[in-house]
């Protein structure tokens, strides 16, 4: 038998003969929660990789000298978006972010080329520092019926309330107590969830969003001294960058605004209806939202399929109220908005597991906020007078925060 022999190509493709022959690169578009969860991953790696630092040693930034007769070790305060969309990567972008959790985080989780010599790559062994077990709830059914009644309190409620108003020169503040998932892969392959401790965070947010400031010491990435959120070049103002000043321009009626959101955000996430849910839930989690706004934005939500009531939720705080509900079906995740049952007005938020899904069992909160503050302070890193000043959460719960 005479075989041809196999010959190189004298000449290598060129760029238009290769896109013939490849198939077309996807664009795939993640959703925040999935996104949040690939940096929270990475952070969870970073950190199991590096030694601790010890951050109760650390001195506060922002803390003055301890009380007379406090030992030596104490310290005067903690202070507090996914943001909800929380994490933050500080000179990470988000590309680099999601690149290094695509690929294992390899060198740092010990996988090829790495130094780590895990057994199981990319799984965690043991809980991250400052992880505690992801509490498991009994999930509350949500339903339609009452969904209406509530939303009228709530947005009534909500424009009735009284906010405070920047002036020139003067910084949004808002304060709460977050918890976020961190880790759920143990090295054996057994479910366990874990979650940060409640801890607090603070921003700071001049009215144009140019410039502001995130403390939160015991979250990821921010470090003990805290972040800039400076804008320098003045980026543009969208429902998902939005500024104090952006929110006054939109529509208070809801037809509008869910005409909007649908609008701006179409092809995001998972699916219109999910990702318009979670786009008004950034909105109030971490704003202070203009009172007509905030009404309109409860009814427009209401409107969206999918959406419930729920009888009983609790904040990070502990404060226990009712919830407008979704649940995001790609994960069986649920995010819940809480309010107070007598003032109706805004706690927080609490995301639960409502099945086993990727690895996180029926039950398991995902994550949850408290709101407990929000004013008008004239410079970046000021607290508003009379304001909390520990370094561990506050004994009793804060009052309901009248934001929106």
């Amino acid at each position: 038998m005479i075989r041809t022999p196999w010959r190189r190509r004298e000449e290598p493709l060129d760029h238009a003969e290769l896109r013939r022959l490849l198939p077309a690169p996807g664009d795939p578009e993640l959703s925040s929660d999935r996104l949040r969860g690939l940096e929270e991953h990475l952070m969870t790696e970073i950190r199991n990789r590096t030694p601790d630092i010890a951050p109760d040693t650390a001195p506060d930034p922002l803390a003055g000298p301890p009380p007379a007769g406090a030992p030596a070790g104490d310290r005067a305060f903690r202070p507090g978006r996914r943001s909800g969309r929380r994490p933050v990567l500080v000179g990470v972008g988000v590309a680099a972010a999601l690149a290094l959790a695509a690929a294992g985080v390899a060198s740092l989780a010990g996988g090829p080329g790495g130094s780590g010599g895990s057994e199981n790559p990319g799984r965690v062994a043991a809980p991250p520092a400052g992880a505690v077990p992801a509490p498991v709830v009994q999930v509350v059914r949500g339903s339609t019926a009452g969904l209406a009644g509530a939303v009228a309190d709530i947005s009534g409620a909500a424009a009735r309330a009284e906010l405070p108003e920047p002036g020139p020169g003067q910084f949004l503040y808002i304060r709460s107590e977050v918890s976020g998932l961190v880790s759920w892969e143990g090295s054996d392959g057994k479910n366990r969830s874990y979650v940060d401790k409640i801890h607090p965070r603070e921003v700071w947010m001049s009215p144009d969003g140019a410039k502001g400031w995130l403390l939160e010491p015991h979250g990821k990435g921010t470090g003990r001294g805290g972040i800039t959120l400076d804008d320098p070049e003045g980026g543009e103002r969208t429902l998902n960058s939005p500024s104090h000043a952006y929110l006054k321009t939109l529509p208070t009626d809801p037809s509008l605004l869910l005409k909007k959101i649908y609008d701006e955000t179409r092809g995001m996430g998972n699916g219109p209806d999910q990702q318009a849910f979670g786009t008004i839930g950034d909105l109030l989690r971490e704003q202070v939202v203009p009172p007509k706004l905030a009404a309109g934005l409860y009814r427009a939500a209401a409107r969206i399929p999918g959406v419930v009531l729920v009888d009983d939720s609790v904040d990070a705080a502990g404060r226990h109220g009712i919830a407008i509900a979704r649940t995001d079906e790609s994960d069986g995740s649920r995010t819940e908005w809480i309010f107070d049952r007598e003032t109706f007005a805004y706690l927080g938020e609490r995301t639960v597991q409502t099945r086993d899904a990727e690895g996180i069992r029926a039950g398991t909160v995902r994550g949850h906020t408290a709101v407990t503050g929000r004013a008008v302070v004239d410079a970046l890193k000021q607290r508003p007078a009379g304001s909390a000043q520990g370094g561990d959460r506050a004994g009793a719960p804060a009052a309901p925060s009248a934001g929106t």
